[in-house]
């Protein structure tokens, strides 16, 4: 593989991971950044070559996807920066993919499908963590249960953020929770309803949050109600839901600023042995309108190892495979719902 995959956002904590794997597997991508001095300087460590570039300069934006196959856009918030690099990939002709958790931003890559068609792109968001596993097991408990009507999905994710993971949590402070009711998106409270999960290592309380899921479960399976839980000590569920009294003031500019600035002075994300030391599980629960039930479960490594070996694997999909996609996929309608087993340390399991 040759320049022809951008990763962009490339000296961001995710992006540094994808970069590192890519380089061990002896390619050669452009990295990309915002940042001149950053970008240079990852470039120099993995030999790389490399541009930066400001997503708001649409001519610097245009040059540097000139004859790209796929970009892998890592440069988070994505509610600010997905759609400038989105437009600029189907004009350019280059498959696209993030990874994204935030569903405004599914929503956003969805609304372009047909353009993406048109042009012969394929939008791919939440390639990573958000929403990898989470997306294939839904699919997996769907052909286990083809007339499923509700589906549940819980997590268990160790090792704590990033600080881009972080920063996205404090804006989704503004719009509260989401879940999926007969078809459609609707608001509810910010940890609107708490449950107990059986996660393979145990017993976990957890709470409704605003996944990604909720909009990409039901692209992938057609499933009407679907809610997404994650796992949380009880005080930090009682702390998130006495949240919703101060949810105005939250929304406000000057409460965002204040935050993200807290963020970026304290979270930098996991190290290397943090993050090996520990891993994320999954749960996901199906049932139809009969009252039977599947359900099953996933052991993946940390959460950000995992992201990186998802999104280059796609990547490396997108780039190198002859078959045309074309329009907005979720991960397992590209590569397939058992794509999530073929990754480095994941372990599935499924029950009746």
């Amino acid at each position: 593989m040759t320049d022809t995959l951008l990763i962009y956002g490339a000296y961001g904590y995710t992006g540094q991971l994808i970069v590192e794997r890519a380089a061990r597997a002896g390619l050669k991508p452009c990295i990309a950044g915002r940042d001149p001095d950053k970008t240079l300087a990852l470039a120099k460590q993995y030999d790389l070559p490399h541009v930066a570039f400001d997503l708001s300069d649409s001519k610097a934006l245009k040059q540097a996807l000139k004859n790209r196959r796929v970009v892998l856009h890592c440069a988070g918030p994505f509610s600010a920066t997905a759609a400038p690099m989105m437009e600029a990939c189907i004009a350019a002709g280059a498959h696209y993919c993030d990874i994204t958790g935030e569903i405004d931003v599914f929503a956003l890559g969805h609304s372009l499908d047909a353009k993406a068609r048109k042009a012969g792109v394929a939008i791919v968001p939440g390639v990573g963590f958000d929403v990898v596993p989470t997306d294939c097991l839904a699919a997996m408990l769907k052909e286990e249960l083809p007339d499923a009507t509700e589906l549940i999905l819980a997590f268990d994710a160790g090792g704590g953020p990033s600080r881009g993971t972080a920063l996205t949590s404090v804006e989704g402070l503004r719009s509260g929770g989401r879940v999926r009711r007969d078809g459609k998106l609707v608001r509810v409270a910010t940890g609107f309803r708490t449950r107990t999960f059986a996660f393979p290592k145990g017993e976990r309380a957890a709470v409704t949050i605003p996944w990604g899921d909720v909009y990409t479960a039901f692209v992938s399976t057609g499933i009407p109600n679907i809610e997404v839980y994650m796992a949380m000590p009880p005080r930090l569920i009682a702390m998130q839901r006495r949240l919703r009294l101060f949810a105005p003031l939250l929304a406000l500019p000057p409460a965002q600023w204040a935050l993200k600035q807290l963020v970026k002075s304290r979270i930098s994300g996991p190290d290397d042995t943090r993050r090996q030391g520990t891993d994320a599980q999954v749960y996901g629960e199906v049932r139809n309108s009969k009252g039977e039930v599947r359900k099953g479960t996933l052991v993946t490594p940390n959460g950000y190892d995992h992201t990186a070996d998802a999104a280059l694997a796609i990547a490396r999909h997108l780039h190198d495979d002859s078959t045309a996609h074309a329009g907005f996929y979720t991960p397992s309608l590209l590569m397939g719902a058992g794509f999530v087993k073929q990754l480095p340390g994941v372990k599935a399991t499924l029950w009746t």
